[in-house]
């Protein structure tokens, strides 16, 4: 079973900075993409930024510049620095993780986090 938990949303003014980070746990054998998308009410879900295992990152214009994703493999943990936000960067964000488990150590699953809100608000 594995389990991605998020943290680090919460509630900040314009400009303002959040740090979210999710931590991956379970039968993992080993983890290939791992990225964060958000959800903003009537929206659909959208991809915000991935990172590959080997640190290649991508980001979606609305991001670039202000939002940093890294990672921490020993941790199995990635991480989303969010800086200068706007009030259009308020949604639910997800963490999601293309990864390999030793129960079926040759196909490799998406997993979804919960999600942790960030609100933006002036």
């Amino acid at each position: 079973q594995v389990q991605l938990v998020e943290s680090g949303g919460g509630l900040v003014q314009p400009g303002g900075s959040l740090r979210l980070s999710c931590a991956a746990s379970g039968s993992i054998f080993s983890i290939n993409a791992m990225g964060w998308y958000r959800q903003a009410p009537g929206k659909q879900r959208e991809l915000v930024a991935d990172i590959t295992s080997r640190s290649t990152t991508n980001y979606t214009d609305s991001v670039k510049g202000r939002f940093t994703i890294s990672r921490d493999n020993t941790k199995n943990t990635v991480y989303l620095q969010m800086d200068s936000l706007k009030l259009e960067d308020t949604a639910v964000y997800y963490c999601n993780a293309d990864l390999v488990t030793f129960t079926e150590p040759t196909t490799s699953r998406r997993y979804w986090g919960l999600g942790t809100q960030v609100t933006v608000f002036s």
